[in-house]
């Protein structure tokens, strides 16, 4: 005997309630994603002189070991972005290092909050690996990291989004 496509509706009992949950979980869809253009328009425009200047001083190698430089830098990037909770989006930025040979290409990592200069060849923690070669082929002066793709910015503060 063949089976039915569609199986009966059960009746309703006083134990048994079915709910439907699709027009909420399609009305959160449309708010994340309303969300998230809000999120990816403000994350496109250009970055400010003072975001950019505190970019720069992390290739000068000394807040490697200095803590409130770093809580400094990391205030100055929230400070670009107060309507966005970046936490959970952006991972890090790379850069190409200036300090010279051994030295590549330098990171501050969102998580840890750590600046580090890395060495030809050294891997690159929590997903900032993706950047390395966007910043090592040069045009951009320091690339974002986050989840879902990486945000070049250019020396007058432009942005490109790399999807990758």
């Amino acid at each position: 005997m063949p089976r039915p496509i569609f199986r009966p509706q059960q009746t309703k009992t006083d134990t048994q309630v079915t709910l439907n949950t699709r027009p909420q979980t399609r009305e959160k869809q449309v708010l994340n994603q309303t969300e998230k253009m809000k999120i990816d328009r403000l994350l496109r425009q250009p970055r400010s002189k003072a975001y950019m200047e505190a970019m720069h001083r992390l290739d000068a190698g000394g807040h490697v070991h200095n803590a409130q430089k770093v809580n400094e830098i990391i205030d100055i990037i929230k400070n670009e972005f107060p309507e966005v909770e970046l936490s959970g989006l952006l991972l890090g930025y790379v850069s190409i290092c200036y300090l010279g040979r051994p030295y590549e290409v330098h990171t501050l990592d969102m998580t840890g909050q750590i600046i580090e200069h890395y060495k030809a060849g050294q891997a690159l923690p929590g997903g900032l690996e993706k950047a390395r070669s966007l910043a090592m082929r040069g045009g951009y002066d320091f690339i974002e990291v986050y989840v879902d793709c990486c945000r070049a910015v250019s020396a007058d503060g432009r942005v490109s989004v790399i999807k990758v």
